[in-house]
């Protein structure tokens, strides 16, 4: 039975805690739903979803290094079809909150696919996913230029009804222009942060140790910089902050939640321990009894506070 002092509101959404999954690390529920009941967390949200299937880059696509891991995995997914066909009758029979990741390389193909998912049931949420490659502007991302972020999120939000959470990515100069730009456009809540850019080398052959060369660096080798941004963007916005990089632990999402995150989400950790989610939803609960506190809300942004 979930524990009603975890329960927290993101805009529209309620959650029965503050504990979701990443995108690109839960798959489709099924496989962590064998190890434990996939509803107890307060949501779960999806691997990254495109119109097409995609296969993905080439192999190596995974490499570990000191406290974080590197992964190009490329966006594999089995595209919009067989997501809706296969993966939602699922995903809409469990107790919790369903988050849906998207993303698109143009325009045009998120708002394609805001509108065929505002139609399905079972949706709680749509995740914007803003650090793809934007192919008619040269391959930059819709995430570090504040207009781009701001065009995908009003168009996708005249598409559908569905809430909006924007994914944001860490690799700009100032997070807080991109977050401003998204709140401004229509996005309910901002999820941060996505992966750092980084890359490995391979000594013996000389060359990098990923098949595209460069990945996204997860894990507890970013908390610091993940903590730092939901810090600095809750003090530039007025929407829910979903805060994510790094956390483990209890005590690493009490810190996120301090810094102004309304709810947290565990990506790399499930590689290590599939049981984490539950672990921090146990801590938290351990938490409110030790410090007498009637709700986690209360604490969200408490670091904040002076005096």
């Amino acid at each position: 039975m979930s524990d009603p002092r975890l329960a927290v509101k993101i805009g529209r959404v309620s959650l029965k805690n503050p504990v979701v999954t990443a995108s690109g690390t839960f798959g489709f529920a099924q496989e962590y739903n064998r190890l434990f009941p996939v509803s107890a967390l307060g949501g779960i949200t999806v691997k990254g979803l495109t119109l097409q299937p995609r296969a993905g880059n080439p192999p190596p696509r995974v490499v570990e290094t000191p406290a974080g891991l590197l992964n190009a995995i490329g966006l594999q997914n089995p595209g919009l079809t067989v997501f809706l066909e296969k993966e939602l009758p699922f995903l809409r029979e469990l107790e919790t909150t369903i988050i849906v990741n998207i993303a698109g390389f143009t325009i045009e193909e998120f708002a394609r696919l805001a509108s065929a998912l505002d139609r399905a049931k079972g949706i709680s949420v749509l995740e914007l996913n803003i650090s793809c490659p934007n192919v008619k502007a040269g391959g930059m991302a819709f995430g570090i230029d504040p207009e781009a972020a701001a065009r995908v999120t009003r168009t996708v939000r005249a598409e559908t009804s569905l809430p909006i959470w924007v994914k944001l990515s860490p690799n700009v100069t100032d997070i807080g222009i991109i977050a401003q730009a998204v709140e401004e456009a229509g996005a309910e809540a901002i999820t941060l942060i996505n992966t750092l850019a980084g890359m490995a080398i391979d000594l013996k052959k000389r060359r990098p140790l990923l098949g595209n060369r460069m990945g996204g660096l997860s894990g507890p080798a970013v908390k610091p910089i993940a903590l730092r941004q939901v810090w600095q963007v809750y003090e530039t916005v007025k929407i829910p902050l979903i805060g994510m990089g790094g956390i483990s632990s209890p005590q690493d999402a009490l810190e996120f939640m301090m810094a102004g995150a309304s709810a947290v989400g565990v990506g790399t950790a499930l590689f290590h321990n599939p049981f984490t989610p539950l672990n921090i939803i146990d801590g938290l609960c351990s938490y409110l009894d030790q410090e007498k506190i009637d709700r986690i809300e209360d604490i969200i942004g408490i670091a904040h506070q002076t005096g």
